[in-house]
């Protein structure tokens, strides 16, 4: 039961994490007009809302459970030992699945200031 209420945690804490658009590109504002730059960032960052970091974080956790369950399986471990690998596996897979998530939304962000006539920097 622990190791539910663990997993239930973490990937909670994932899709919150992931979910997490604050990003701010450093941009080169020589020769440009950086007025509408905070309603344009802004209005990136809810463009970037749009990737699904629930499903990533989700699909991570189920797929690091499944592997860490074999792995406990593979290793000889009793049931408690297999259940101690799949939450250790789920923790992990939401963790990457968090990360793929904040990745593709700074991604989406740079894009759009890109896309906005910004030099991106970083």
């Amino acid at each position: 039961m622990k190791s539910v209420k663990l997993i239930s945690s973490t990937v909670f804490l994932a899709v919150l994490v992931a979910g997490c658009t604050g990003y701010r590109p450093v941009v080169d504002g020589q020769g440009r007009d950086m007025s509408n730059y905070e309603y344009d960032l802004r209005d990136c960052q809810n463009y970037a809302r749009q990737v699904d970091g629930a499903g990533r974080t989700g699909g991570g956790a189920l797929a690091g459970a499944a592997f860490g369950a074999v792995l406990g399986l593979v290793g000889g471990g009793n049931s408690t030992g297999i259940a101690q690998a799949a939450g250790v596996g789920a923790v992990t897979g939401a963790a990457a699945g968090g990360v793929s998530t904040a990745a593709s939304q700074k991604q989406v962000i740079r894009n759009c200031m890109i896309g906005r006539g910004y030099r991106v920097l970083d």
